[in-house]
């Protein structure tokens, strides 16, 4: 797991998830639910790349995560990226394990 903490490095791990599957966390350091679904990020086990963003620290990333996907910004908020773009989301309480797992087998190629 990676962070990503400039805009640079969020358009290289946009430019990557056009051949490469990428899941994407936004959390929280200060809210119960983010630090629960960083849990269950870390936890997750799959094969494809994983980043986080830290919303407080990494406010500009965050921002141009809304901006370039179209998604509204929440927190926590995990995201497939598949071929340049948002394929799927999941925020809050919503973000397990097992649900990830599901979303990951029917929507990544």
């Amino acid at each position: 797991m990676k962070r990503i903490m400039t805009k640079e490095e969020w358009k290289d791990v946009l430019q990557l998830s056009s051949h490469t599957p990428c899941l994407v966390l936004k959390y929280s350091m200060t809210c119960f639910s983010s630090i629960s679904a960083l849990k269950e990020f870390k936890a997750l086990e799959t094969m494809l790349p994983k980043y986080v963003v830290i919303v407080q620290k990494d406010s500009e990333v965050s921002k141009m995560i809304e901006k370039e996907l179209e998604v509204r910004h929440e927190s926590p908020q995990f995201l497939i990226l598949q071929g340049g773009k948002g394929v799927w989301q999941a925020t809050h309480y919503k973000i397990k394990q097992l649900l990830l797992s599901k979303a990951i087998s029917m929507y990544v190629k």
